[in-house]
């Protein structure tokens, strides 16, 4: 109980962090409509668990060095947006695919026509998403300095960590449920490689926020 008021506000922090549109919603959105539930259950594994590293980095204290650092943290901007940016160049490269009205579409959505890639990919590509994010850096950078007392113990500081990774797990799981439906895969598949490009521009745009 004595740190109940410390947990509440982190709470409070993360949602609206989390719920916040960028670069994890981005791909998880992507890898639903594309992949479908299972990639993206595992994309969302991934950036959840990144958070574990955001937390070990802070409760280690390399976080004090990244502030200390500006040419560090520059580079870390830089290779989160060359990430984002390949990211959204692959999506740009999408072809337009064969004509096909909205119910076969979705019938090919149900047969699972499109060949999924290996889980540890989906994985990795979620996991680096986060982890690469300068948003998320400095989110957690905050929130170890300002909301956390530097007096609470590493146990409980680790505990919040292991609660907001599973937090974040949980968010992006639940949009991967409804996201991964057959109908709106379908909807999504059939307007096809205009989706993709549209997902493209707007990875390609994050990764020109995060350097700028």
């Amino acid at each position: 109980m004595e740190y109940l008021d410390e947990f509440l506000l982190i709470v409070i922090a993360h949602f609206f962090a989390v719920a916040s549109p960028g670069p994890d919603f981005a791909v998880v959105l992507k890898q639903s409509v594309q992949q479908g539930r299972r990639n993206a259950l595992w994309t969302s594994a991934g950036v959840g668990a990144a958070i574990l590293l955001h937390v070990a980095y802070c409760v280690l204290g390399v976080a004090l060095i990244l502030t200390q650092s500006p040419s560090l943290f520059m580079a870390l901007k830089y290779l989160a947006g060359a990430y984002l940016a390949y990211l959204g160049v692959q999506a740009l490269r999408a072809t337009k695919p064969p004509a096909s009205n909205e119910g076969e579409a979705v019938k090919d959505v149900e047969n699972k026509t499109v060949q999924e890639e290996p889980v540890w990919v989906a994985f990795r590509r979620g996991f680096f998403t986060n982890a690469l994010n300068p948003k998320a850096t400095l989110f957690f950078m905050s929130l170890f300095t300002l909301v956390i007392s530097p007096t609470t113990p590493t146990s409980i500081q680790v505990g919040y960590g292991v609660y907001m990774a599973l937090a974040t797990w949980a968010w992006f799981s639940m949009l991967s449920m409804m996201l991964s439906r057959d109908n709106v895969r379908g909807f999504f598949q059939q307007r096809g490689y205009w989706f993709d490009r549209g997902i493209g521009i707007i990875l390609i745009a994050l990764a020109l926020r995060v350097v700028i």
